[in-house]
């Protein structure tokens, strides 16, 4: 799936919209691409297949979102994301243990104030957006895309534009315009494992601390200790997380013996306090078994839904019954949708890979940087992959775009590049920067009457662009 076997050249449906730039995917990526473009004059249109914009951020309860690990990543929608966020009165990013985690920091985005804020930055530029609307199909001509199609709760629609993003996350777009796709690891043919995550509120976040650090005795560091002490006298919830390691490992299999959970379930662990959120703490798990659900077909990506609740259910009765702090705890809030973390990928002007990554390469039109690891959540894989301190690769707009459809940016984790290259950009900064830079590159393909997979980022003077490499 999709199977392209509607051709709706010759099918008779209303023009919603025609427009400048239409986004499809309401995402981190889609959206900072629309809003992007709206603010450099064009009029956009950004079709969402829910009713919140923010994708994984918002309705996955993808939080925190994870750094970049690189001081000057933060490009200025990120920096302006930043600003109106911390008005929500949480602190938006720790610098924490300075020899380790340094720069481009967690993102403490509360999705419920980030959904807001997100309609907030689209209603000042004039983005218009278009929910439950789903993307079926796409018209072309002449290498373009002319027309999408979409299903709405009125009936099949199409919308014209000039230039087509695609924030899809699952490259829906560029498959149904027949651009060249990958997915899986190369070695094993596996998606990364889905999760289905929730958070749970009435927690006491001091008292599970307490336990963690103290009975437990994990380590939070030196640095990030006194942060959390420092909190609790001055009577705020401290920011934490706890996760299953070397460590701990035994708390949690002896929950596996006495049959309160099951090792799937235990598979991984990690939990964070949310600092906009006092008594409530998000769950990244659980983690559905890679080895049986694939994010890539969509009867096993369904029948996942219905299993990690299951195991949702496990591991909040756990949480309940056997840590300090979650006897009053229950399900405050489910996932509306399943945290995808790899599926398609597009095979575009440039392919990112793992030498990308390990090499720290620069290039002349890179519109971001990162240090992220390659973080590929496989046991039979290599999990870890991380650059020395200040190290950081840089993306290229060549990635974002395609030989096959002249009128088409991708960005977000379906970008061009290899399994282990998708494992560092997929994370939300990342996918954040390259939206931003395919707006503005839409808008100056448009006003300079070229195609956008030949506008040439280096070539834009730098106080237009987004991100300029420093080589």
């Amino acid at each position: 799936m999709p199977t392209y076997t509607i051709n709706f050249r010759n099918v008779e449906l209303p023009v919603i919209f025609k427009t400048d730039v239409c986004v499809v995917g309401g995402g981190s990526a889609g959206t900072a691409a629309a809003i992007s473009a709206a603010r450099k004059g064009a009029k956009v249109v950004l079709v969402e297949r829910g009713i919140s914009l923010g994708g994984l951020a918002t309705q996955g309860c993808v939080f925190p979102c994870m750094p970049t690990f690189i001081d000057g990543s933060d490009t200025p929608y990120i920096t302006d994301l930043n600003k109106r966020m911390a008005k929500q009165g949480a602190p938006i990013s720790l610098g924490i243990d300075t020899d380790t985690y340094y720069g481009g920091g967690r993102g403490q985005y509360v999705p419920e104030y980030l959904t807001m804020t997100y309609e907030e930055m689209c209603a000042e530029a004039g983005v218009e957006i278009l929910y439950n609307a789903s993307l079926v199909g796409t018209v072309q001509e002449k290498g373009k895309i002319v027309d999408c199609v979409i299903q709405t709760p009125a009936g099949l629609g199409k919308i014209r534009a000039k230039v087509f993003i695609d924030g899809t996350g699952d490259a829906l777009l560029s498959r149904f315009a027949n651009v060249p796709t990958e997915k899986g690891s190369e070695k094993t043919g596996r998606n990364q494992p889905m999760s289905l995550r929730f958070e749970m509120g009435g927690i006491d976040v001091e008292r599970v601390y307490r336990f963690f650090s103290q009975d437990l005795k994990d380590d939070y560091g030196k640095d990030f200790f006194q942060i959390i002490e420092k909190a609790i006298k001055e009577n705020r919830p401290p920011f934490f997380e706890f996760a299953k390691w070397k460590k701990n490992k035994d708390f949690f299999e002896a929950g596996v013996a006495k049959g309160e959970v099951t090792e799937d379930d235990i598979l991984y662990i990690q939990v964070f306090a949310i600092p906009g959120k006092p008594t409530v703490m998000s769950m990244n798990c659980p983690e559905l078994p890679p080895l049986t659900y694939s994010s890539t077909d969509a009867i096993s990506a369904s029948r996942a839904v219905s299993f990690g609740r299951r195991m949702m259910r496990h591991l909040a009765t756990f949480f309940i019954k056997n840590i300090p702090g979650f006897e009053k705890a229950y399900i405050s809030r489910e996932a509306s949708m399943i945290g995808v973390r790899e599926s398609w990928r597009i095979r575009g002007k440039y392919y990112m890979d793992a030498e990308d990554y390990l090499k720290a390469r620069h290039f002349a039109d890179a519109v971001c940087r990162t240090a992220y690891p390659i973080d590929i959540h496989d046991v039979k894989l290599d999990l870890f992959k991380k650059l020395e301190k200040g190290q950081y690769y840089e993306i290229p707009y060549r990635a974002l775009v395609t030989d096959k459809v002249s009128n088409l940016i991708v960005v977000g984790r379906c970008a061009s590049g290899s399994f282990a290259a998708q494992a560092s950009f997929r994370i939300q900064p990342t996918c954040m920067s390259m939206g931003e830079a395919a707006g503005i590159a839409a808008v100056w393909g448009l006003s300079h009457n070229i195609e956008v997979n030949a506008v040439q980022w280096d070539k834009i003077p730098a106080s237009e662009r987004s991100y300029v490499s420093e080589g």
